[in-house]
Order: structure tokens, then C-alpha cells, then sequence
């Protein structure tokens, strides 16, 4: 089996010949994928150290030393003829296998290994993060080892060894750190002979290769025809985007703890990445539940049949999982993508409640954010959580924490447009990859969410001289809102923000709401003044009446202006109905009264007043 060689390998081929030091950091801890002969099919997964040592040897190295500050200095591997030999070059008195070492004495032998020419042999200074407390604030004896360090550097010569002859390479010295300004940043900048080397993780080619590696431990692989075994590693190389080929080792593992087959490999993939095996997505009576959910919605959400039977075309894709289904690799990426455009008031909030109380059976699956809170760049931090060093890094980020505790959600975005454009910048990552990682380097995955944006975009419009004008307005047809908001929106992507990107990312997702008819206000007015009935006679054991006349009165007052849709029908109510009412039931003495009869409505100087009658 040919395996793929790693970019970072690539690259030290090409610098060993004139960099002398490496600064490496990414997936130091990652596996690696290496042609061995004692691996399967001249395979196996391996750490660094021994991927390290493997490509060294290629190219006729004789000793590799490792160094960390808890066990001192060893060599690897651990082997009598490697021990002996470091011992005869650097006079070494190993202990355990181990030698504890001052900054000094460990700055001495850099300057031995680089210039040793007997043979070729590296050293590796491992989580050299831990040699200093701080990078910018070093003690006298740190700051002296790293200048000693940046002279070895730029004084070590490319030898060619006694013993084997060959190409002119350096003894190189490695620095493995898990980021780059964890050492002096003069260190790396002031010395051409320093080069950064960055281990990215694993691309599609390499986690293939991986894939079929593992595919034997699967259980039923050996029965698999050739099709299935195909399917199996396009699934398990796809699902794992992004993830380290350590990571692919601990699905597998997994799959064997959890019984999952060769053909449960999705299933596998899900559990690792939210920790949660069951899957609601693929529960029958899901599919039942939305077969009749277009009542069940709009009892909820009035007056918006074209909003809700496009919703319910996206979550029945999402169910069948035909999301992105038109793109190559599409299994990572937000189960479903709402954009709820409109005016307010009008159902976008409820909508989403409704749709998660519909698949997850709970509205406590569903976690708002408003982005109006977010309007500041800064506040990327409360959001995806601080970068390591800086206060309540430790703490991680809103988002990041919410779909980590709730992986089957529904995430709702509110006032999309209010948030700054860095934070909507993040968004990109998380529709077309289906993962963010926070500032503590945690990762976490949106890939069995539903992501909902709501918008008020294209209800007003500003005009050459900023000012803002009504787009659209109650009465206007359906056609015409949805085109001049879709309209709307797309301008304010494209020219505004300059992110096209992000609404292509989003798609034909967009959901437009209409403004609420007169009848439709009528049936929001009556559902809440049942509500009303209904808290009167939980709290004060009084049922509620009133003559036809009353009622009419009462909702054409709460009706008038139906701009602000039905939270404006809510608050009209209050100010002409649930205050008053609740003024006059103050005064009066409640005491054994079963009944309260609303038999007028009346204004003076501009407070509304009810004549009541209690039995």
C-alpha cells in the first residue's frame, strides 16, 4: 500500500540541508500513518517520536535524544546499542534510562549535538512550552539559555559524518511546543538558521489511507464485499474532516466497545464527535410526527402557510439527510440551515420554538443567542470563548458550550444583522465545516443542530442620504414582501458587508414571513385573551366575561396597526385591557366572587378604564 507522506516530512527534507532548528507545533501529539514492516500491510500508526526517528534513520541518522523537564534527557528508542552509543559521545550517566539536566547543562549539549561529526544525530527538546513560566518574562538563567540557544543556531555548521559520509546536512534541534509564541519571539525572528514547522492535521488523502487501515478492526469487514468495504471508508474518510488520525484510532476503538459494524460506521463517527450514540434523526416516529405537523405548526404560528410549508420542506430534507446532498462531501455540515426573514412580531421566534418542541419534544433542546449582545468585535470572546492567557479562557465559549451540552438542538441566532462582521465571519466555519473550536481549543460540532438566523433585513431600507424608508408595509401581497426582503438581504451580503460568501453558504434557506392579516390578528387577539381567562382563574379562582360588544371594541383597539404584528397585538392588549383590568380588580374586594363581567371600555384623558361586574 503506498502511504501519502506528511507534509511536515516534505518539508524537512527540503530544510535539513540549511536550517540548523525547528520550532514545531500543531499535531505534535497527533498519530501518524508510516510504511513499517512489522505494521499490517507494511503499515501502522505511530507517535512522533517514532515518526521522527523513522525518517531520520531514511536519511542515515544514527541517534536521536529527547529531552523534556520532568525526566531529564533519554534516548530514543530506548534501546542498549543507542544507550551505549549516546553515552560514548556525550559521556552520558543514564539513570532509569534518564538524566535530569540543568538549562546549562542542557545548553552544552546543544552544542555538542550540533557539532558532533562522527556520526548524524538530532535532539528533540520536548514540551519545551514548560521550559520557561512566561515567554516575555524570563528569568536571568532562561533568558541565558535561549541566547545560548539562538548562538547555536546560527553558528552550527551542515557536516558530513566520518562514519557514512554523504550530503552536507545539520544535526538538527527540534522545539516541540504547542504554539509557536510559547518561546521568546526574538528567538524565531532574529535567526535565519531557525525554521517553524506547523503539523497540520491529516488531509483527505492521508485520513483514506488511515481508513483502511482501521477498516479490518471493524467488525463484519472480512465478510463485507467489496462495495460495502468501499462505502465504509469514503463514510469514515468524509465524517472525519478536520480530525486527527489519533482521532480516527479512538473511533475505532469505540465502534468495538459500542458492537457498532462496518455498517454502523456514521454512527461510530456521531458518538465520538457529541458523545451521545442515539440518534433522534433516524427515530421513526419523527418522520410520523412531521407527516402532520403543518397543523399542529400553525395552530402556534398563524397566518404564515408559505413560511411554515417551506420550513417543512427543509426539515423533512434534514430528516431524510439530503442536506448539501448536491455536494461532494456534505456529512459534517448543520443538519438544517433556516434564515427567518420578516417583519417583527409575526411568528419568527415561536417558529423555531415550535419546530424544536416538534423534533427534539422539548423546548429546552433550543438555545437562543441575541446578537444584538454582540455588536462588538470584543465580544467574540463571550461568544467562542477567550484565547488561552487571557481572562475566563478556561470558561470556553457560549455557543461552543451550548451545542456540547445540547448536540441535538436547535441553535437560534436572533437579529443576525446586529452582530459585528468578525463574529458573522465565524458563522462561514460552522455552516460549510459543521465545527468551531473555542479559545480553550475545544471542539464543537453543529453537525445534528438545526441553525435558525432570524432578520428584520429588507422591512426598511436606507437611502442615499441614510435615511431609513419602509420596503415593504402591511397589505402589500406576499409576492412583493418576499421579493423586496430576499432583495434586500442579498444587498446587504453582497454590497454592505461585502460577505457574498456567507449568504451563498446560506442558500435558498431563506424563509419569508408575511405581515399578519386582519383575520389572522383576530385569531392571535382571541388565542390571548384566553390566555387571560386562563391566568384569572388560575390565579384569582375568577372566570372572565364579556358581552360580544366589548370584546369587538377590544380587539379593533388592539388591531388598528399591524406593523408590529402579533407582539404588537400583545402589547396593545396590555396597555388597553390587562392594566386597566388589573387596577380595577385591585380595589375591589374578591372574597368569595367566582365571576367578572368586563361590560365597558372607556377613555378619559387618555387612560382606559373597564366598568366591571362581580358575582
Amino acid at each position: 500500500m503506498n502511504i501519502p507522506e506528511t507534509r511536515w516530512m516534505q518539508d524537512l527534507q527540503r530544510l535539513l540541508p540549511i536550517r540548523s532548528q525547528y520550532v514545531v507545533s500543531g499535531s505534535i501529539r497527533d498519530s501518524f500513518l508510516l510504511s513499517l514492516e512489522s505494521g499490517a500491510n507494511g503499515a501502522t500508526l505511530v507517535p512522533f517520536n517514532r515518526a521522527l526517528w523513522e525518517f531520520l534513520k531514511r536519511n542515515d541518522y544514527r541517534l536521536l535524544l529527547f529531552y523534556d523537564p520532568v525526566d531529564g534527557m533519554r534516548v530514543y528508542p530506548d534501546e542498549d546499542s543507542q544507550r551505549d552509543l549516546a553515552t560514548r559521545l556525550f559521556d552520558f550517566k543514564l539513570t532509569d534510562g534518564c538524566q535530569q539536566m540543568s538549562l546549562e547543562s542542557l545548553s552544552k549539549l546543544m552544542k555538542k549535538v550540533s557539532a558532533e561529526r562522527e556520526i548524524r544525530c538530532a535532539l528533540v527538546l520536548d514540551f519545551a512550552s514548560r521550559i520557561t513560566r512566561k515567554a516575555d518574562q524570563l528569568s536571568e538563567a532562561e533568558h541565558r539559555f535561549f541566547v545560548a540557544a539562538e548562538k547555536i543556531s546560527l553558528n552550527a555548521n551542515a557536516i558530513i559524518p566520518r562514519e557514512t559520509g554523504g550530503a552536507p546536512q545539520f544535526n538538527p534541534i527540534f522545539w516541540l511546543v504547542n504554539r509557536a509564541q510559547d518561546l521568546p519571539s526574538w528567538f524565531t525572528l532574529d535567526s535565519e538558521r531557525v525554521a517553524t514547522l506547523v503539523i497540520s492535521k491529516p488531509d483527505f488523502e492521508i485520513r483514506q489511507a488511515a481508513a483502511l487501515q482501521l477498516a479490518p478492526l471493524f467488525a463484519g469487514y472480512a465478510d463485507a464485499s467489496p462495495e460495502v468495504r468501499t462505502q465504509f471508508v469514503k463514510s469514515f474518510t468524509e465524517g472525519t474532516e478536520g480530525m486527527s488520525l489519533s482521532a480516527l484510532a479512538d473511533i475505532t476503538e469505540l465502534a468495538d466497545r459500542q458492537k457498532l459494524a462496518i455498517g454502523d460506521i456514521e454512527d461510530a463517527v456521531r458518538c465520538y464527535k457529541v458523545g451521545v450514540l442515539d440518534n433522534p434523526w433516524r427515530k421513526d416516529y419523527l418522520r410520523e410526527k412531521i407527516r402532520g405537523a403543518e397543523s399542529f405548526i400553525e395552530d402556534r404560528v398563524k397566518g404564515q402557510r408559505p413560511a411554515v410549508t417551506k420550513t417543512l420542506d427543509i426539515l423533512k430534507r434534514s430528516v431524510m439527510s439530503l442536506t448539501g446532498a448536491q455536494a461532494r462531501s456534505s456529512g459534517s455540515r448543520p443538519r438544517g440551515v433556516l434564515f427567518f426573514a420578516g417583519p417583527t412580531g409575526v411568528g419568527k421566534t415561536e417558529l423555531a420554538k415550535t419546530l424544536t418542541q416538534l423534533v427534539f419534544g422539548d423546548e429546552r433542546a433550543y438555545s437562543r443567542f441575541d446578537m444584538s449582545e454582540f455588536a462588538e468585535e470584543h465580544t467574540s470572546a463571550r461568544l467562542l470563548g477567550a484565547q488561552l492567557g487571557f481572562i475566563d479562557s478556561a470558561a470556553g465559549g457560549e455557543l461552543t458550550n451550548a451545542v456540547r451540552q445540547k448536540p441535538f438542538s436547535v441553535v437560534l441566532f436572533d437579529e443576525i444583522e446586529k452582530a459585528h462582521p468578525r463574529i458573522l465571519d465565524k458563522f462561514l466555519q460552522i455552516l460549510e465545516d459543521g465545527r468551531l473550536t473555542d479559545g480553550r481549543g475545544d471542539t464543537a460540532y453543529f453537525s445534528e443542530t438545526i441553525l435558525i438566523f432570524t432578520s428584520n433585513l429588507g422591512i426598511y431600507v436606507e437611502d442615499a442620504q441614510g435615511q431609513r424608508n419602509q420596503n415593504v408595509k402591511p397589505g402589500d401581497s406576499y409576492e412583493t414582501v418576499e421579493f423586496k426582503v430576499r432583495e434586500a438581504i442579498g444587498n446587504y451580503f453582497k454590497f454592505k458587508l461585502s460577505r457574498p460568501e456567507l449568504l451563498n453558504r446560506i442558500g435558498d434557506n431563506i424563509v419569508v414571513f408575511n405581515f399578519i392579516s386582519a383575520d389572522v390578528a383576530a385569531k392571535i387577539f382571541d388565542g390571548m385573551l384566553r390566555n387571560v381567562a386562563r391566568r384569572l382563574q388560575e390565579e384569582l379562582n375568577l372566570q372572565l366575561a364579556m358581552p360580544a360588544s366589548v370584546r369587538d371594541e377590544l380587539l379593533l383597539r388592539c388591531t388598528r396597526d399591524l406593523s408590529n404584528g402579533g407582539r404588537g397585538v400583545g402589547n396593545q392588549l396590555e396597555s388597553n385591557f390587562i392594566n386597566p383590568l388589573s387596577r380595577a380588580l385591585f380595589e375591589q374586594e374578591l372574597e368569595g366572587k367566582q365571576r367578572v363581567t368586563v361590560t365597558a371600555i372607556s377613555e378619559a384623558d387618555k387612560v382606559i378604564s373597564l366598568t366591571l361586574q362581580l358575582a
